[in-house]
C-alpha cells in the first residue's frame, strides 16, 4: 500500500466504524415514533392562502378522499391525538421538508386553545434539524393536547409530506443521532473527494477525476439533503434546498456512469454500448434540471418514473462492467464490487417501504450511506491498483537497470567491459580537463595467454583471468577506474598522477600481477603482463588516449614483454614528447 493508501486508511478507519455504529443504532433502536400517514391518518382541507391561521376552527376537514387543488392555495391537514402513545403534553412533531412556502403547525389543547408554530421557505429559524426534518415541539401545559394541525401554503405534492409524532426527549436522542451519522458520512465523502482529485493529478488517469467529481456531488447533495448547509447558509432553507437536492441527485448518477464507463478501456466494451451508457447516464443528469423546478401535482408520478429510470442506468452500467470483467479489467471488476452496496439498497427501497423509518432518514440515509461506501470502496481500490502498478513498475525498472549493468560487466570476472570502462571514463576526463590534470591509460596484456589455454585449457586460462582481474580491482577508486576490455586486455584510467608517481604505479600493477599465485592451476609456471601507459595533459578524448596506450603497449611486447613502456605528451597538438621503457628486475 502506498503513503497515500496508508494516509487513508488512517483518516477514514475510525471514521468508517462510527458511522457503522451510527448506523446499527439507527436500525436496531426502537424508534418509539408514530408514524402519520396523509390519506390514512389525517383530515384535509384547502383553502386560500389568504386565510389567517385563525380560521381553523371555520374550516370543514374530510377524512375521506385525496386532497386536490391546492397547489395554488393551502392544504390542511389535521390528526387527533387519540392514538399516540407518548405523553399528550410531550409530543414533538417531526416533518421531512419539502417544496412548499409556508408550513404552520397548530397543537390544538383541550381547553380549546391551540398554539402555532410556523416556518417559511427561507426562514426554518430553529425548527430545522439533521436528515432533512423539521422540529415542532408543543408548548408544555397542564391541559391535554388534543390535535395537531399543519398547513402548507404551495405545496408541491401531498405524496411528499412525511411526518413523525415523538416524544420531544426521543426527538432530542434521534437528532444528535442522526446529526453524528450524516456529519461522519460528509467527513467520509470530503476525505474521499479530496483523495480521488488527488489520485487523479499524480497519475493523470480520468475516471479518477470523475470519481471525484461524483464524491463532491454526493458531498454537496447529502449537505443539502440533510439541511447541515443551514447551519451556515439558513436563507436555502425549503422549497431552494429541494430543488437543488433534486438536481444534484440526478446529476450524480450521470457523474457515476461517466466515472464507472470511463474507468473501462475502450477495448474491453462494444463502443456502442459504451456510448449508450454514457448517454443514458447524462439523460438522467440532463432531466433533474426541470424536475428541480417542477411545482404541480404531477412531481409525485415524475418522481416515480425516475426512479424505474435510475435502476435501468444502473443495470446498464452494471451490464458495461460485467462485460469488461468478463474481458479482464480489474478497473471494471472494483466498480461491481462498489456498486453491489448502492444496487442492493436501491432494489430493497422499491420493495420496501423504509421511507419513515431510520429516525426519518428513510431511503435518503440509506443511499448517502451507501454512496459513502461506494467512495471508500472506489478510492481504496484505486489505491490498491495503483500500488500493484506502482510494485510492477519498480520490478521493471529494477530488471532493466540490472539488463543495463548486465550490458556494462564482463560476465566472467565481474569487471566492467569496454562499454561500462568508455561510459565511466567520460566523466573522469571531463574533470581532468575542467582542473587542468593529468590523465593516463594504462592497457595491461597477459603475456602468452593463448598457450595457457592451449597446454592447460580454457577453464585454467578463465581461472586465471579472474584471479588478475581480482588484483586489478583494488585499484579501483575515485580517481581510477578499471576494465576488462575483452580477451587477456585490461584497463585502468586515472588521473592526477604523472611522471614518476605514473611510472611507479604502472610498476606496481604489473609486479602485482606477477605475484597473482596460480601454483594450483598452473604449477611453477608464472604469468606476467607488459603494460603500456599514456599520460596525457590537457586530458584528450578516450579513442586518442587509448590508441597512444596501444602504441606503448605495443613496443612493450615487442619489446621482450613483462615490461612497462610510458608514453608522455604534453603539448597542445598532441604528439607523443618522450617514452620511458621500465623492465623488471
Amino acid at each position: 500500500m502506498t503513503a497515500g493508501g496508508d494516509l487513508l486508511e488512517r483518516l477514514c478507519g475510525p471514521l468508517v466504524r462510527g458511522l457503522a455504529l451510527l448506523v446499527l443504532a439507527l436500525f436496531a433502536l426502537p424508534a418509539s415514533a408514530t408514524t402519520l400517514d396523509v390519506d390514512r391518518d389525517f383530515c384535509h382541507a384547502t383553502s386560500r392562502t389568504a386565510l389567517a391561521d385563525d380560521g381553523l376552527a371555520n374550516l370543514r376537514f374530510s377524512c375521506t378522499g385525496t386532497p386536490a387543488g391546492y397547489q395554488q392555495g393551502s392544504l390542511w391537514l389535521r390528526t387527533p391525538l387519540d392514538n399516540f402513545r407518548a405523553g399528550r403534553n410531550d409530543a414533538a412533531l417531526m416533518i421531512h421538508h419539502s417544496r412548499f412556502d409556508r408550513l404552520a403547525v397548530a397543537f390544538s389543547y383541550a381547553d380549546g386553545e391551540t398554539r402555532w408554530q410556523q416556518v417559511r421557505a427561507g426562514d426554518y429559524g430553529s425548527h430545522w434539524r439533521a436528515g432533512g426534518q423539521i422540529l415542532f415541539e408543543a408548548p408544555d401545559r397542564a391541559v391535554p393536547l388534543t390535535a395537531v394541525t399543519m398547513r402548507f401554503d404551495g405545496l408541491s405534492s401531498h405524496q411528499f409530506v412525511r411526518a413523525r409524532l415523538v416524544s420531544q426527549a426521543a426527538a432530542g436522542m434521534q437528532s444528535a443521532g442522526m446529526a453524528a451519522a450524516v456529519g461522519a458520512a460528509l467527513m467520509l465523502l470530503l476525505v474521499s473527494c479530496i483523495y480521488s482529485m488527488s489520485l487523479a493529478f499524480a497519475v493523470r488517469r480520468q475516471y479518477l477525476a470523475w470519481q471525484a467529481a461524483w464524491s463532491a456531488t454526493m458531498l454537496l447533495w447529502g449537505g443539502v439533503w440533510s439541511q447541515m448547509h443551514l447551519a451556515l447558509l439558513p436563507g436555502m432553507a425549503g422549497t431552494l434546498s429541494a430543488q437543488i437536492s433534486t438536481f444534484l441527485a440526478c446529476l450524480a448518477i450521470a457523474l457515476a456512469t461517466i466515472s464507472a464507463v470511463m474507468a473501462v478501456d475502450r477495448g474491453a466494451v462494444p463502443e456502442r454500448l459504451r456510448m449508450f451508457a454514457l448517454a443514458f447516464g447524462i439523460g438522467v443528469g440532463l432531466v433533474g434540471i426541470p424536475l428541480a423546478f417542477i411545482r404541480s401535482g404531477s412531481l409525485g408520478p415524475l418522481a416515480d418514473i425516475l426512479g424505474m429510470v435510475v435502476i435501468a442506468d444502473l443495470v446498464i452500467v452494471v451490464v458495461c462492467l460485467g462485460w469488461a470483467w468478463r474481458h479482464g479489467s480489474i478497473e471494471a471488476r472494483d466498480f461491481l464490487a462498489a456498486w453491489g452496496l448502492p444496487m442492493a439498497m436501491l432494489a430493497f427501497i422499491h420493495v420496501v417501504d423504509v421511507e419513515d423509518g431510520f429516525w426519518g432518514g428513510g431511503s435518503k440515509l440509506l443511499i448517502f450511506v451507501a454512496a459513502t461506501w461506494q467512495a471508500l470502496w472506489l478510492a481504496a481500490a484505486a489505491t490498491r491498483r495503483l500500488a500493484h502498478l506502482r510494485i510492477e513498475r519498480d520490478h521493471a525498472r529494477d530488471a532493466e537497470a540490472q539488463a543495463r549493468q548486465l550490458a556494462r560487466r564482463d560476465p566472467l570476472t565481474g569487471l566492467p567491459n569496454r562499454r561500462g570502462f568508455v561510459e565511466s571514463v567520460t566523466p573522469l576526463l571531463a574533470r581532468a580537463r575542467a582542473d587542468n590534470l593529468p590523465a593516463a591509460l594504462l592497457l595491461v596484456d597477459i603475456d602468452r595467454f593463448k598457450s595457457i589455454n592451449d597446454v592447460y585449457g580454457h577453464d585454467a586460462g578463465d581461472t586465471v583471468l579472474c584471479g588478475i582481474a581480482h588484483r586489478i580491482e583494488r585499484w579501483e577508486g575515485p580517481m581510477c577506474t578499471v576494465a576488462r576490455l575483452g580477451g587477456e586486455e585490461f584497463g585502468l584510467l586515472t588521473i592526477g598522477m604523472e611522471g614518476i608517481i605514473l611510472s611507479r604505479f604502472a610498476e606496481s600493477v604489473r609486479r602485482g600481477i606477477a605475484a597473482c599465485d596460480h601454483r594450483e592451476i598452473l604449477g611453477d609456471r608464472s604469468v606476467t603482463a607488459s603494460v603500456g601507459v599514456a599520460e596525457v595533459r590537457p586530458a584528450c578524448d578516450f579513442q586518442q588516449l587509448y590508441r597512444l596506450a596501444d602504441e606503448a603497449l605495443y613496443d612493450a611486447k615487442r619489446g621482450g614483454r613483462d615490461k612497462v613502456v610510458v608514453q608522455r605528451h604534453y603539448d597542445m597538438a598532441g604528439l607523443p614528447q618522450g617514452r620511458e621503457v621500465a623492465r623488471s628486475n
